[in-house]
């Protein structure tokens, strides 16, 4: 019995030792030297989108488009997933602003103007003319249709903070104080998709993988696979990343570096 229980606490040992030894060596393809100061992330199109001095600019290899709303303050969150409706979140003032291809202004919703209150925590670009809206005065989150300009909430009031959260055009994702990561589909079905790492920086992949840093590492966990990988070959100074079709663009003082991964 004794033997049993030394073979399986080294063998315990072993596993350990090499998920910790799991590794991705990242290859660098190309540096983008960049006067900027948030790096937003690229497009399917190769487009690149960044804030310069609470200024949001569109760039590519021709043309070179830009949004300014000194009133509103300091821009929250960009979701540029939809390229023909860009939306631009300024928290301060409860505000969405909706852009073009070419960053013209084609909407202003300000919601401490709505008939039904609603205090945006979090958002994003969903499906059939909608926003994505976390209420932080009901704890609930629902469809805002902004061409109807009503509200449709589609969970149940729930606790705890969002500390952080993403969205696409039929899932909302998030993560409460408590690393606990969940999605809501447009149908208001809640998932519980497990318990991550604490993180400084997060993004999620595709099903179940997240990529993260922690003091100044950068890592891939995989809760499908129970795998955990740190990133090789980064700089180390970064102030933040974007991972897209296998793409990893690291910003740093220097500008942005795009590094080519595979993903065991």
């Amino acid at each position: 019995m004794c033997k049993k229980i030394i073979l399986f606490f080294f063998v315990f040992h072993l596993v350990s030792v090499f998920a910790q030894e799991q590794k991705i060596v990242a290859k660098q393809i190309e540096i983008l030297q960049k006067d900027i100061d948030i790096f937003v992330g690229f497009d399917g199109m190769g487009n690149l989108y960044y804030i310069k001095n609470n200024v949001f600019y569109k760039k590519n290899k021709q043309e070179l488009w830009q949004y300014k709303n000194v009133s509103l303050g300091k821009i929250t969150k960009i979701d540029f997933q939809n390229q023909l409706k860009i939306m631009l979140f300024y928290e301060n003032f409860n505000t969405i602003i909706l852009l073009d291809n070419q960053l013209n202004e084609t909407q202003k919703i300000n919601f401490s103007e709505n008939e039904i209150p609603i205090i945006v925590e979090a958002t994003g670009i969903a499906s059939q003319n909608r926003l994505w809206i976390y209420n932080s005065l009901t704890q609930e989150i629902g469809f805002f249709d902004y061409l109807k300009n009503t509200f449709q909430s589609i969970t149940p009031s729930f606790r705890g903070n969002l500390k952080h959260y993403e969205s696409d055009f039929n899932t909302f994702q998030w993560i409460d104080d408590k690393l606990n990561w969940y999605a809501v589909d447009i149908f208001g079905k809640i998932t519980t998709k497990g318990k991550i790492s604490d993180f400084d920086q997060i993004q999620f992949g595709t099903n179940q993988e997240i990529f993260f840093s922690k003091d100044g590492k950068l890592f891939l966990q995989d809760l499908n696979k129970n795998s955990f990988y740190t990133i090789e070959n980064v700089d180390k100074s970064f102030k933040n990343f974007f991972y897209k079709d296998q793409i990893l663009s690291i910003f740093t003082d220097q500008g942005i570096t795009n590094y080519k991964i595979t993903i065991p």
